[in-house]
């Protein structure tokens, strides 16, 4: 089993992709409602956030919108 993944001609290691998700951030959001005959009786919001320290600091500052490239 390999841990690469192949984005067109160039295979990008799974440390790669974990490097740049950490360093970019990424963002899940999803909803759940059960409901029963049209009437809606579980609500489950989520968020997730995923990045490293630095980054969630940089996002912090006012006035910050895109990290500068490394």
């Amino acid at each position: 089993m390999t841990s690469d993944i192949n984005l067109g001609d160039d295979p990008i290691s799974l440390c790669e992709v974990l490097d740049r998700v950490l360093n970019k951030g990424i963002v899940v959001h999803g909803e759940v409602i059960i409901s029963v005959e049209g009437v809606e009786l579980i609500y489950v919001g989520l968020q997730l956030v995923l990045a490293s320290v630095e980054t969630m600091r940089h996002f912090r500052e006012p006035n910050a919108r895109v990290l500068p490239d490394s």
